[in-house]
């Protein structure tokens, strides 16, 4: 009998929850009602598993970005007086060029001329000087983003490419590509040297490593440029490796007048050796002379 009334209770309460789950899926907001609680899963489940927006090649594109425009402004301030707005050169009425265009140059000539204090220039001349550097470290980083932003070009150097404590180096090798390619003009040791048209190669004594390397892919002033092609990467760091371990060499006479070998200390002889030596034996004549004249007026007086 209690079976019996159970049963018939769980009938009537199956049929109440069936009847009215029937009328709210007749109800007319319930398709909205299902299609808002779908909608809120989807976006849910994006927001849980879809990446970042700011993830890293965003965040480093945005400060690029950021780089070139400030690049942008100190070079509007700086050089487009000479380089033009977008370093497309600038030349006078008359023809002559105040400043050559910047478009390709890349990131590791304004590194260079701008790191060593070579610009900005007040005025064009035959060379740049080397002077304080008018710009901080992240300033040049910017004008270099700004000026590789116009024209693919040259990139600076990553640190393990002219770092010659690496193993590999070889300064032997690279004393031969330095006289092959470079002592030209800047003699067998890189003291610099005198060149036409009032340009000179500089003195290589004590310039960064990253310098040395930057001025071989750029070919600044009248230097030809030794691209990749020319002289590989690991070509440069001999010649760097070479530079570094001929400016630790000790001069064992004192002074190394040019470091370039017996010609100059021959000359060095003759003209100050040889040429101290007739100087004091025409003092000794003169003063002999001076002493006779004068012994000769003392015995005139005496006999008078």
């Amino acid at each position: 009998m209690r079976r019996n009334v159970s049963r018939s209770s769980a009938g009537r309460t199956g049929g109440w929850l069936s009847r009215t789950l029937s009328r709210r899926r007749r109800h007319p907001l319930a398709a909205v009602t299902v299609l808002l609680v779908v909608l809120f899963a989807c976006g849910s489940a994006y927001a849980a598993f879809a990446p970042s927006s700011q993830s890293p090649i965003h965040g480093a594109e945005t400060a690029q970005s950021t780089e070139v425009e400030e690049g942008r402004q100190l070079f509007a301030i700086g050089c487009a007086s000479c380089h033009g707005l977008r370093g497309e050169g600038a030349v006078r009425e008359n023809g002559t060029v105040l400043g050559p265009s910047l478009v390709g140059v890349g990131a590791a000539a304004v590194d260079f001329q701008v790191g060593t204090g070579r610009m900005p220039m007040g005025s064009p001349a035959a060379q740049a000087p080397v002077k304080p550097v008018a710009y901080s470290d992240e300033q040049i980083d910017a004008l270099a983003a700004y000026v590789a932003s116009l024209a693919p070009g040259p990139e600076i150097p990553e640190e393990e490419q002219y770092d010659t404590s690496v193993d590999g180096a070889d300064p032997a090798r690279g004393g031969l590509l330095f006289r092959t390619n470079c002592a030209q003009c800047h003699n067998s040791s890189g003291q610099g040297g005198a060149l036409t048209y009032g340009q000179e190669a500089p003195n290589l004594t004590g310039v960064e490593p990253k310098y040395i390397y930057e001025a071989m892919l750029t070919g600044p002033q009248a230097m030809p440029v030794f691209n990749d092609e020319t002289l590989r990467p690991e070509d440069k760091r001999d010649i760097i490796a070479f530079l570094e371990e001929v400016q630790e060499m000790p001069d064992p006479g004192g002074l190394g007048i040019g470091r370039v070998g017996p010609v100059s200390e021959g000359l060095w002889g003759w003209l100050v050796g040889l040429g101290g030596l007739i100087a004091f034996a025409a003092w000794i004549v003169t003063r002999s002379a001076s002493a006779r004249s004068a012994t000769k007026a003392s015995s005139a007086r005496s006999s008078s």
